[in-house]
C-alpha cells in the first residue's frame, strides 16, 4: 500500500521491472508520467516540503529562489511560498496542484544562498521557511522603495507621419516634445511643455501616445563620500598578517585566519589592504562588525578608502535596506560592511569575508533561527572557496581552540602601531575602600584622584559600568520586601527619568514607590548602582567638566549615537560614561584614562563563559586609552581583583587566561571541547512546564541509550537562572557531546514527535551563548 501524500499535491509512485518483464501495461505508463515540479516551503507552516506542478505558461518564470502563489490545503487557500527547487519528476497517476502565479521577476536568492539556507535549517534545527524569512530582509520581500510610474512614448507609425498631423497647438507641442525626448514620465512631459494633463490625455485617447508602466526604485540620498585616503604604512607584524591572507587570495582557495592582535595593533588596516586586493580581482568583500561597533567612525574609514560602500545595519529603513541589497546583488558595490545579518549579503562575486571582534556575543541571534554569524560565515566561505578572516584582541575560546587544533591559522599582532605602549592597568580592591563599602559613592578615592589629574592635564576620561538605570533594586529595610516585576520575578530597576521602577526584560513599570508596598515603611531603600546614578555622582564631583552618558536608555533617538561620539571627539565632552557600547569601536587619542567602575557585574553570573566575558570586556575597554602620543592608564575596581580573569586582563595576558581556562572547560565537559544544544520550555503553569521538560528528558535519554557510552550527556531539566520571564515559568535542559552532529541528531529525533501542548512552548538553541 502506498503511503499517503505528505504535502499539498500527491506522492510519486514507482514500479521496478527486470529485463525479462513484458512491455509495460497502460496503467504502468500512466504511473510513470512526468511533469515539471516545483518544491515549495512556507515560512509559517511545519518543516515540510510541498510539491506543485508548474504550468507551461509559467515554465520560464518559476525558478529556485523566487516566491510563488499556490493553492494550499483542502480549501485551496492562495498562499505565498518559496520555491527552493524545480525539476522534472515522476508524478504517478494523480495530479498535482498547479502553481498559480510568480511573485518575483528574478530569484531573490542564488543557488549558493539556497544551499546555505538549507544547511542553516539542518544545523540549527529550524524550519527552512523560517530561515528564508530571516535571510531575506523584510524590505526586500516587500519591495520597499519601489514604485510604479507611467512612461509615455510615440509609436513608430505616428512618428512617420508626424508632420502631416493637424492638432491643436498644445497637443502638437506635447507630441513634438515627446517625439524628441521619448520616453518620458507623465510629470516630466507636462512640466517640459508647461501644460496640464488634458492635452496628454487627449493624445492618448487618439492613440497618438502610448503608455507603459514600469517599476522604479526611490534611492535614498547618499551622504557625500569623504576624500579618498591612501594606504597607511604597515609594520612587520601587519605585513606578515596581510601576506597570510594574500596567499589564500592568490591561490583562490579557502582558509581561515585568526588575527589575534592587541587593541590598537592595526587590524583594520590589514583588513583594508586585503580588501583592496580583492577589489583588484573584480570581487566583493563582506566585513562583519558587532552592531555596537558600527560607528560613524568605522563607516567613514571604509568609505574614505573604497568610496561606494554598502552599509547594512538595524537602523536602516526598509527602503534603504532594499536599495542596498539591490546594489550588492548587481555587483555595483565591492565592499559590504554590516552587523550580523550582513553575512547574507547577496554578493555575486564574493572574494573575502572579514569578521572583526569575532568574540562578540551579538553575532549570535537570540530568535529562531538562532544562528551564529561566525559559523554561517565559515560555511559560506568554505562553500564559495574564499578566505575567512576572524579578528579580535580577545578571541572566543572556541576559535582559540580551533587554532590550537590547526583548523585555523593564528597570526599575532603583539604590538601597537608606532610601537606605542599598552596602557598600564591597575586594580583597586573595593574591599579596602571604606567610602565604597559605606556607599559614599561608586568612584573610589584612587579613581577620583586619577580623574582629577587627567582632566586637569586636558585629557579625556571613559568610565564603564555595564548596568543601566539609577538603582538596580528597591528594598524595604524594615520587612525585607524587594519590589519585583510580577511577570518576571526580577527586581525592578529605578530610573530617574520619569521616576519609575522598570523591568528591563518585559518593560513593566510602576511609579517609584515612596514607601514599602508591603508594610508601608517610609524609609524604603534604593540600592545598587546603574549608569544614571554614576552620571549623577560624576556631575556632582566634577561639575566643571561636561559629562555624557551612553546606554540604551539615552541613545534611543535616531542619530543620538553619532551626535554623542562627535561631541566627545571634538572635546566638547570630557567624561564619557556608559555600558559596554562605549567599550568597543572607539579610537580617541585624547582619552588618557579609562575607569572600570565595577568589573564584577558579569563575573559571578551562573554561566560557564562568565570569566571569559569579564576578561574580554576589561581588555576591550582598556584598549580605548593610550592610542595617542600621551599614553594612557586604566583603573579597574573590583571586589575580586585576584580573580584569574581580572588578573589576566590587567596584565594584557589573554593568552595566559586561555591557557588556564581551557583545561577547566575540558575537565567539566564544556565547549569548546563539547558541542551543546539547550532546550528551554516555558509556560504559565509551572507544573505543566516541568512535566513537559521531563518528557523531553526521557526522550533524550532513550535516544542517548542507543549510542556508545559517553557520546551524549543530558542535564536537567532545572529552572533557568531567570526562572520566570514575561509571565512564563522557564525550565531548561542541555544535551552535550563531543560530536555536534550526533548531539543535534539526538535532539532532532527526540523532539520530532513531541505531542502538541497548548499550555507550553519550547525552543531549541544549538551552540547557545545565552545560558540565563
Amino acid at each position: 500500500m502506498l503511503p499517503p501524500p505528505a504535502h499539498g499535491g500527491y506522492a510519486a509512485m514507482s514500479t521496478q521491472r527486470t529485463l525479462f518483464d513484458a512491455e509495460p501495461a497502460a496503467w504502468e505508463l500512466d504511473d510513470q508520467a512526468q511533469a515539471v515540479v516545483a518544491t515549495i516551503v512556507f515560512p509559517d507552516l511545519p518543516d515540510k516540503e510541498y510539491h506543485y506542478a508548474v504550468p507551461s505558461e509559467l515554465a520560464d518564470r518559476v525558478r529556485a529562489g523566487v516566491r510563488v502563489r499556490v493553492p494550499l490545503g483542502r480549501g485551496d487557500r492562495a498562499t505565498t511560498g518559496y520555491c527552493v527547487d524545480v525539476r522534472t519528476r515522476q508524478i504517478g497517476q494523480r495530479r498535482l496542484k498547479d502553481v498559480r502565479s510568480v511573485v518575483d521577476d528574478e530569484p531573490l536568492l542564488s543557488p549558493a544562498m539556497l544551499r546555505l539556507t538549507r544547511w542553516m535549517a539542518e544545523h540549527y534545527l529550524c524550519p527552512l521557511g523560517q530561515v528564508l524569512e530571516t535571510v531575506l530582509p523584510a524590505g526586500v520581500r516587500q519591495k520597499a522603495g519601489i514604485r510604479t510610474e507611467l512612461i509615455l512614448s510615440v509609436p513608430q507609425p505616428v512618428l512617420a507621419q508626424l508632420s502631416a498631423l493637424k492638432l491643436p497647438k498644445k497637443q502638437a507641442a506635447v507630441l513634438d516634445e515627446l517625439a524628441r525626448r521619448q520616453p518620458l514620465t507623465l510629470g516630466v512631459l507636462a512640466q517640459s511643455v508647461g501644460c496640464t494633463m488634458a492635452p496628454i490625455a487627449a493624445l492618448r485617447k487618439k492613440g497618438l501616445i502610448v503608455a507603459q508602466t514600469r517599476r522604479v526604485r526611490s534611492l535614498p540620498r547618499e551622504a557625500p563620500a569623504p576624500p579618498t585616503e591612501a594606504h597607511l604604512e604597515m609594520n612587520p607584524d601587519q605585513s606578515q598578517a596581510l601576506d597570510a591572507i594574500l596567499e589564500l587570495l592568490r591561490a583562490q582557495k579557502h582558509g581561515t585566519v585568526l588575527l589575534h592582535g592587541v587593541t590598537g595593533s592595526g587590524k583594520t588596516e590589514v583588513y583594508i589592504q586585503a580588501i583592496e586586493e580583492v577589489r583588484r580581482y573584480g570581487r566583493q568583500a563582506i566585513v562583519l562588525v558587532p552592531e555596537i561597533s558600527l560607528t560613524p567612525q568605522t563607516k567613514q574609514r571604509f568609505k574614505a578608502r573604497f568610496g561606494n560602500v554598502a552599509v547594512l545595519h538595524s537602523h536602516l529603513s526598509d527602503s534603504e535596506r532594499s536599495a542596498q541589497w539591490d546594489q550588492i546583488a548587481r555587483g555595483e558595490v565591492s565592499v559590504v560592511i554590516g552587523a550580523r545579518s550582513a553575512v547574507f549579503a547577496p554578493t555575486p562575486h564574493l572574494g573575502l569575508i572579514v569578521m572583526d571582534e569575532e568574540h562578540e556575543s551579538t553575532f549570535k541571534q537570540q530568535t529562531a533561527p538562532r544562528y551564529h554569524a561566525r559559523d554561517v560565515a565559515l560555511y559560506r566561505a568554505q562553500a564559495e572557496d574564499v578566505p575567512l578572516v576572524l579578528g579580535s584582541a580577545t578571541p572566543s575560546l572556541e576559535s582559540w581552540q580551533q587554532a590550537i587544533d590547526e583548523h585555523y591559522r593564528m597570526i599575532s599582532l603583539p604590538k601597537r602601531v608606532f610601537d606605542r605602549p599598552l596602557p598600564l592597568v591597575g586594580t583597586i580592591d573595593l574591599r579596602n575602600e571604606p567610602s565604597v563599602r559605606r556607599w559614599k559613592g561608586a568612584i573610589s578615592r584612587p579613581l577620583a584622584t586619577a580623574m582629577e589629574k587627567t582632566l586637569a592635564d586636558g585629557g579625556q576620561v571613559i568610565l564603564l559600568l555595564n548596568r543601566r538605570g539609577y538603582s538596580t533594586h528597591i528594598q524595604c529595610p524594615s520587612c525585607g520586601h524587594v519590589v519585583r516585576c510580577p511577570s518576571c520575578d526580577l527586581a525592578l530597576t529605578h530610573h530617574r527619568a520619569g521616576d519609575v521602577a522598570l523591568c528591563h526584560y518585559c518593560d513593566y513599570q510602576i511609579p517609584s514607590p515612596p514607601a514599602c508596598p508591603e508594610c508601608q515603611f517610609a524609609g524604603i531603600r534604593y540600592s545598587g548602582l546603574g549608569t544614571q546614578r554614576l552620571e549623577a555622582e560624576v556631575q556632582s564631583r566634577f561639575p566643571q567638566y561636561a559629562c555624557l552618558r551612553m546606554d540604551t536608555d539615552s541613545m534611543q533617538k535616531p542619530g543620538s549615537h553619532e551626535k554623542a561620539l562627535a561631541e566627545f571627539r571634538d572635546g566638547k565632552v570630557r567624561i564619557l560614561l556608559g555600558t559596554q557600547m562605549i567599550a568597543k569601536g572607539l579610537d580617541f587619542p585624547e582619552v588618557t584614562l579609562v575607569g572600570v567602575v565595577n568589573a564584577d557585574t558579569i563575573l559571578h553570573l551562573p554561566d560557564f563563559r562568565a570569566a571569559e566575558r569579564t576578561c574580554q570586556l576589561i581588555v576591550q575597554v582598556a584598549g580605548r586609552t593610550g592610542r595617542g602620543p600621551r599614553g594612557g592608564r586604566v583603573l579597574v575596581q573590583s571586589f575580586a581583583p585576584d580573580h584569574p580573569a581580572i588578573r589576566a586582563a590587567a596584565e594584557h595576558n589573554y593568552e595566559g587566561f586561555a591557557r588556564q581556562e581551557l583545561p577547566a572547560r575540558k575537565a567539566l565537559g564544556y565547549p569548546p571541547f563539547t558541542r551543546m544544544v539547550r532546550i528551554v520550555v516555558r509556560g504559565r503553569q509551572v507544573v505543566h512546564v516541568q512535566a513537559f521538560a521531563r518528557q523531553i528528558r526521557e526522550r533524550l535519554r532513550e535516544e542517548a541509550a542507543k549510542l556508545p557510552e559517553a557520546a551524549l550527556r543530558v542535564l536537567g531539566p532545572a529552572p533557568c537562572p531567570f526562572p520566570k520571564l514575561r509571565g512564563d515559568y522557564r525550565f531548561h535542559l542541555q544535551a552535550q557531546g563531543p560530536d555536534g552532529e550526533v548531539v543535534r541528531g539526538v535532539v532532532e529525533r527526540a523532539t520530532a514527535e513531541l505531542p502538541k501542548a497548548d499550555e507550553v512552548q519550547w525552543i531549541v538553541d544549538v551552540d547557545p551563548l545565552d545560558m540565563l
